[in-house]
């Protein structure tokens, strides 16, 4: 949604920065602003500190600030609060909380990367909010702040004004939405284009791919298999040939997936397809059929089937609806 006046005015983006800050959570979502600006956009992004002093990274990289959070003169269109490793200190910084809550007031939306989620929560902005942070620090968010609905999985969750992201490269898939919202689809395709990296990985998307997100496997036999299959999903994956690979027999095959994956291999096997396929179908205008055969299904009609079985829509409603980067959140503050 681009709600802005057709004035062309800057769109004014502070990133706030402190002490310990996750380089890549500060320096991606400049990025894809700055980017914009090469296919139309008007951005002007600032670098604030809660003193307005400069600041050593996470990383051991100094980096410049423009101003403190007290001296921004004006509304900002978009405020990004980037976490750091030292989140649990963090939270208890008074200082700085207050500036996440001085800019958050003035400004159209509020984003949070990686644990600026606790940043957010901490200063109160994500009481009765749904929001989401790396996967490894969900629980912890869910646990210090019960007021806040934690989606675990998702990349970015937009609720109200405010939107937060998961780990710190989601904080790109975050911007290029905002980029969306402001300059429209085409714009951010473009950037996502010229960055290398995909535009269409909706915020609903989960953070984890079927292959980490399984159980581990503990016999290094299976752990190849699984393996193969990730990597070469159009390959022959039929019972007996994964039985061959590992030097089993199929019925032993079918065994290990049920004890330790909980699934039987051709289930394993249509899962790791249909995130192939989705992958696809995100970030590409591939005909059906050359969907089909990279990704295993052979044809349209069995891709067709497996979509209508798994996720309840065809592939071509699928790629419909992820043409953008919406998460079916809210609009930004007016």
């Amino acid at each position: 949604m681009n709600d802005r006046p057709p004035d062309r005015k800057p769109l004014l983006v502070t990133v706030l920065v402190f002490p310990g800050v996750r380089l890549l959570d500060v320096t991606g979502p400049i990025e894809v602003f700055t980017t914009a600006n090469d296919f139309g956009g008007r951005y002007r992004v600032r670098t604030v500190s809660p003193d307005g002093a400069d600041v050593v990274t996470a990383a051991g990289t100094g980096m410049r600030v423009d101003m403190s959070a007290a001296q921004v003169p004006d509304a900002s269109d978009v405020v990004v609060v980037p976490g750091g490793p030292e989140w649990p200190s963090l939270i208890k910084d008074d200082t700085l909380l207050d500036a996440v809550r001085a800019l958050d007031a003035r400004s159209r939306r509020t984003a949070s990367i990686c644990t600026g989620a606790f940043l957010l929560a901490a200063a109160g902005l994500l009481d009765g909010r749904r929001a989401t942070t790396h996967w490894r620090f969900a629980d912890q968010l869910a646990l210090r702040y019960p007021k806040v609905t934690v989606e675990a999985d998702s990349l970015f969750v937009r609720d109200g004004h405010v939107m937060t992201s998961a780990g710190v490269s989601s904080g790109i898939d975050l911007s290029l939405a905002l980029v969306e919202e402001h300059l429209g689809a085409d714009t951010a395709r473009a950037v996502a284009k010229d960055m290398v990296v995909f535009m269409q990985r909706p915020g609903g998307q989960s953070q984890f791919s079927v292959r980490t997100h399984s159980p581990r496997a503990h016999q290094e036999m299976l752990r190849r298999v699984l393996d193969a299959v990730a990597e070469d999903p159009s390959a022959e994956h039929t019972l007996a040939a994964m039985a061959r690979r590992a030097g089993v027999s199929t019925r032993h095959m079918t065994r290990l997936f049920h004890d330790e994956m909980t699934m039987t291999p051709a289930r394993y096997v249509e899962q790791v397809r249909m995130e192939a396929a989705q992958a696809l179908l995100e970030g590409g205008d591939d005909p059906m059929a050359t969907v089909a055969r990279r990704t295993g299904f052979g044809s349209p009609e069995s891709l067709r089937r497996a979509f209508t079985r798994n996720l309840g829509i065809t592939p071509g409603a699928y790629r419909t609806r992820f043409r953008t980067t919406d998460s079916a959140g809210d609009t930004a503050r007016v």
